[in-house]
């Protein structure tokens, strides 16, 4: 059977590590690029993918509660975000950006944790000059899984912040 030719762009099982599943949850106090607001969209990218959120009209605390999934091949490249304002007759704002690694995430699914009060911290990751942290981010079980949430500060802007949330997804055949 012949692959398609969106099939043949996707990483085979045996070279993938799993998926990322990465809840854009919201903006707070994005920057202002049209008149009074801005129609902000995230885009999302590691390696060669790039996902992207709807465009949210004249909000600067945008609530995308959107996921988007990421396929893992190189734990250590880094996830981009990147906020946009959305222009109908101009190219598009960039509104700041951030970025994270996901080998601390990695580290706490590897401990193989299960059978933990839901709530429980694995490990936290303290805000540094190497992350975008805006705040402590804790590593949490919770019914049966791992997730982090992460407050991220946006660089090359006056002002704003992204709130999302890193979930694992297992995958059957994968490293």
């Amino acid at each position: 059977m012949a692959e398609s030719a969106a099939e043949a762009d996707l990483p085979h099982l045996g070279q993938m590590l799993g998926l990322l599943r990465i809840h854009i949850k919201r903006g707070i106090n994005l920057a202002v690029r049209d008149v009074r607001s801005s129609d902000p969209y995230v885009v999302v990218r590691m390696g060669k993918q790039k996902l992207k959120t709807r465009v949210i009209e004249k909000d600067v605390n945008p609530e995308w509660n959107e996921e988007l999934t990421l396929s893992v091949l190189d734990p250590k490249l880094p996830v981009t975000l990147t906020v946009f304002d959305h222009d109908t007759f101009t190219p598009d704002d960039r509104m700041g950006d951030a970025d994270f690694s996901i080998i601390p995430f990695l580290e706490a699914l590897r401990m193989q944790i299960s059978g933990l009060p839901d709530g429980t911290i694995i490990t936290r990751v303290q805000p540094s000059r190497q992350n975008c942290l805006a705040e402590e981010s804790c590593i949490v079980f919770n019914k049966g899984k791992i997730t982090q949430d992460m407050a991220l500060r946006l660089r090359h802007v006056e002002r704003g912040e992204l709130e999302i949330q890193l979930q694992w997804i297992e995958l059957p055949g994968a490293k």
